[in-house]
């Protein structure tokens, strides 16, 4: 599904002229694309999934973010606006980000499901939600979150 929206939105930028756009696609069709031919090297099939697909727009985006900042740190904010034009871009395709609230109550309920007592279960719990929920949160904040929870 999100392979057929990136090679849409690639017509149409292409139609439009929109530069930055189509370079952005471009680069998510590649990284998409190189993944594809390392599970099949793996022999994981010929596609990976669209939560796959969501894992390599997060690390995208939190590239951007790192670039951007260090372009405005180097004051070359010319290039930090178009690394947070390109987030912007790959925004458009993640799905909506959760709620601190939406995110205690995940948490709570992935503990629940995998009856988690310990820290031992802590890859339990994160796996259940990476499951569920891959591209929705960072995957860093819910770590330290259940952390805490499993800590008590």
């Amino acid at each position: 599904m999100l392979r057929t929206k990136f090679k849409n939105e690639l017509l149409e930028a292409m139609k439009v002229k929109d530069s930055l756009k189509v370079s952005t696609l471009r680069l998510i069709l590649a990284a998409v694309k190189d993944r594809d031919l390392e599970a099949r090297r793996k022999g994981n099939g010929d596609q990976i999934s669209d939560s796959n697909i969501l894992v390599i727009l997060a690390k995208m985006i939190k590239q951007r973010n790192e670039a951007a900042e260090l372009y405005t740190n180097a004051g070359r904010n010319e290039l930090a606006e178009t690394e947070s034009k390109e987030i912007e871009i790959i925004n458009t395709f993640m799905p909506k980000m959760l709620t601190k609230i939406e995110l205690d109550k995940v948490i709570d309920e992935s503990i629940s499901f995998v009856e988690a007592k310990s820290l031992r279960d802590l890859g339990k719990v994160i796996s259940k939600i990476k499951e569920d929920y891959t591209g929705r949160c960072d995957f860093s904040d819910v770590t330290q979150m259940i952390r805490k929870r499993l800590e008590r």
